[in-house]
């Protein structure tokens, strides 16, 4: 069994973490985490028992693949910081928006195996979407590997790192602009006097089943939109309403929106 290793298990690289432990794709023994205060460790510890410490360096010489999960302002700190014990075996898995494999084969090589990832929060629920996007020094084995870890936390494609920022756009940041949904779908049943833990269920799993829908049922959209519609019902009278308020306009917006922000912070 290979070892893992995350530098960094803030928001997404713990529902990375959390997720391959749920799978039971690797086992805790088998994963290290680094954290830069005593408090985190602590939480690390106690939450997914695995090992942990407050050094960089040795996260990289314990693990074959290592999960670099820092926030864009320090990436470039710790792969200089680790650079030294990152062997031609070892596999770079990134995450971080903004940051381009070549910008990481610039300091740690370009004869250095970079898998750089999107992935997204529900990760941590098995229901996880996350692109991955190999340098040249990736084999197919190697990447067959790492698609079957994403795999474990919910599904993955193999795409072009061209294709980044709409990846961004439609997956790793869209989960917050399903959660607005939800809690919008929400309120208005409280307003029609729902109690409100009640009305979180059914609106999230409402927009559960028709996400699955899409998945599964081979058909467009807009054709399982209309087999909702009934003639002079009441889904049409709300369908009418969103129209009337953008509501596609709006939501095309904000992944352009979501799309220039990652481009410009890639520059």
């Amino acid at each position: 069994m290979k070892k893992i290793g995350f530098i960094g298990a803030g928001n997404m690289g713990g529902a990375i973490l959390g997720g391959i432990l749920k799978s039971k794709m690797m086992d805790n023994e088998h994963i290290m985490a680094s954290a830069k205060s005593e408090r985190t460790m602590e939480r690390l510890k106690k939450e997914y028992n695995v090992h942990v410490t407050k050094d960089s360096k040795e996260v990289a010489e314990f693990s074959d693949l290592i999960v670099i999960g820092v926030k864009p302002n320090i990436y470039d700190e710790v792969l200089e910081e680790i650079k030294d014990v990152i062997d031609d075996k070892k596999i770079i898995i990134t995450i971080a928006a903004g940051k381009t494999i070549e910008s990481v084969e610039n300091i740690i090589g370009n004869d250095k195996k970079i898998v750089r990832t999107m992935p997204n929060t529900p990760s941590l629920v098995g229901e996880g979407m996350t692109s991955l996007s190999p340098n040249k020094n990736i084999s197919k084995e190697e990447l067959d590997f790492v698609k079957s870890l994403f795999d474990s936390l919910g599904k993955s494609e193999v795409v072009n790192e061209d294709l980044i920022h709409a990846v961004i756009g439609a997956s790793g940041s869209s989960t917050a602009y399903a959660f607005m949904f939800i809690e919008a779908i929400a309120d208005g049943a409280v307003r029609a006097g729902m109690p409100r833990d009640k009305a979180y269920k059914f609106a999230a799993q409402g927009v559960l089943g028709a996400a699955k829908m899409v998945l599964e049922e081979d058909k467009h959209p807009g054709e399982l939109k209309d087999m909702v519609c009934s003639p002079g019902g009441t889904t049409i009278e709300a369908v009418k309403v969103l129209e009337e308020e953008k509501f596609r306009g709006a939501v095309i917006k904000a992944v352009e929106a979501c799309v220039n922000k990652s481009i410009e912070m890639s520059k």
